[in-house]
């Protein structure tokens, strides 16, 4: 079974930070693009940062410069740094994964074919 499970999310004040970590079972990140989304309450999702196959990344301008998206492809692993946290940033994470992209490429809107089933991250003081 293809899984993707996250882990990392909690309490933090503005200004900290928080590593978020997704480990994928049942297939092997490797030819995959990866990416990051999150929903904050009553809004809508939203791309935070992706990856490509080939490392290629993207980020959302809300977050360039505080995020950092990377992957493990050893440890079946990828991971959201998020440092300088804001309160704005306080959403329900996930991660996702899709092998259709090209390697170049990811995508901050499009679906993925996997996805994880989320971890809250709350920036408050």
């Amino acid at each position: 079974q293809k899984q993707l499970v996250e882990s990392g999310g909690g309490l933090v004040q503005p200004g900290g930070s928080l590593r978020l970590s997704c480990q994928a079972s049942g297939f092997s990140l490797d030819d995959y693009a990866i990416a990051w989304f999150r929903r904050a309450p009553g809004g809508e999702r939203e791309g935070v940062s992706c990856m490509s196959s080939a490392s290629t990344t993207y980020h959302a301008e809300s977050v360039k410069g505080r995020f950092t998206i990377s992957r493990d492809n050893a440890k079946n692993m990828m991971y959201l740094q998020m440092n300088n946290l804001k309160a704005e940033d306080t959403a329900n994470y996930w991660c996702n994964a899709d092998e259709s992209y090209d390697e170049h490429y990811c995508s901050l809107e499009g679906s993925y074919d996997y996805r994880g089933q989320g971890t809250q991250v709350t920036v408050s003081a």
